[in-house]
């Protein structure tokens, strides 16, 4: 029997319960592939999404299990707090390294199936902000699969697909609605013209490190980026085999560019906050102090400049807080395109 493009690996997030839905409802009835979903999810909260699907279209949809087989006809849904991999043919749930600030993530999971599947592969990026995925869909296309991207034109969040887009070049591009009847043509190719590929040592690793494998980053001789992790606070080492470089702390948390530069963000105003709400207090026992004074003593003028000085630099901190936000809103195509 000619090999087939069966193992399909889709990754969504804001705006993705929508892309999904429409994806499945154009799958066939007899579609001879499995389907495993990663949708960025709250960690504590446990998904609704398998219930979601399984009424949106004709396969069935379940939460993933631990250990169980991937069968033809049916959706496999990361659940929350569980990294999705599939490993030696089984599904593996594992609570290895956020990755993007994410776990479940759909860096991992692309990566496992690239390296279990190889050219039977397909990596499908919906609606979502900031850029997981990305990186794992070139993992895909080199080990011979194929990449699926939703138009970020039809996108409710177009940013996870234009970076994508940025690092993989694929024909397969179209609007939720169409990307079910388009996958099923592609797992209808013959593949018997398609090369294999050798293993690749990095994207082995990367994956043991997913599966919480007796691994740091710094095992894989990557050079030093000279920033902090985000997650933990260890230094980040720079991964450079991708178009553009990304980032793993010692212990695994796995960071995209965009991610990384928004978290740095999420942590300079946390910083700001601090140093807001201590620059407060100093006024206000300025002030206090100022009031327990002789009027126009020496005293009470040290103690009313203080609190002149405080207010004014907590007046240029708000500033830096309103400034950041609308910075981080928009690298993070935070609102729907019009």
């Amino acid at each position: 029997m000619a090999e087939r493009r069966d193992v399909i690996a889709a990754g969504a997030s804001a705006g993705g319960v929508e892309a999904l839905r429409a994806l499945v409802a154009g799958l066939p009835p007899d579609f001879p592939g499995s389907v495993l979903v990663v949708l960025h999810i709250p960690r504590e909260a446990p998904s609704a999404l398998p219930s979601i699907l399984d009424r949106s279209g004709p396969l069935s949809a379940s939460t993933a299990v631990d250990g169980e087989p991937l069968r033809p006809g049916h959706i496999f849904v990361a659940p929350n707090d569980h990294h999705l991999l599939v490993l030696d043919g089984l599904i593996r749930l594992t609570r290895g390294p956020a990755e993007n600030g994410h776990r479940p993530a759909i860096d991992p999971l692309f990566r496992s199936v690239a390296r279990t599947f190889g050219r039977r592969a397909v990596g499908v990026v919906l609606s979502g902000t900031r850029d997981d995925g990305a990186a794992g869909l070139v993992n895909i296309v080199r080990r011979g699969g194929v990449a699926v991207v939703q138009d970020p034109a039809d996108a409710l969040y177009a940013h996870m697909p234009r970076a994508a887009l940025a690092l993989v070049s694929t024909e397969h591009v179209a609007p939720a609605a169409k990307l079910g009847g388009l996958i099923a043509e592609i797992v209808a190719e013959d593949l018997s013209n398609v090369p294999a590929v050798d293993d690749d040592a990095l994207l082995n690793a990367e994956v043991a490190m997913s599966e919480l494998g007796p691994l740091t980053a710094e095992d894989l001789a990557l050079p030093a980026a000279g920033y902090g992790c985000p997650s933990c606070g260890g230094s980040l080492f720079e991964v450079t085999d991708d178009p553009v470089p990304r980032y793993r702390c010692r212990v695994g948390h796995a960071w995209s560019p965009d991610s990384l530069l928004e978290e740095q963000a999420i942590a300079l105003e946390g910083a700001l906050w601090m140093a807001l709400r201590a620059l407060e207090e100093k006024s206000a026992l300025g002030r206090r102090l100022a009031g327990v004074h002789r009027p126009s003593s020496a005293s009470q003028l040290r103690f009313r400049d203080l609190a002149a000085d405080a207010e004014a630099a907590g007046a240029t901190i708000r500033q830096l807080i309103d400034r950041l936000g609308s910075t981080v809103a928009r690298a993070g195509d935070a609102s729907p395109p019009a």
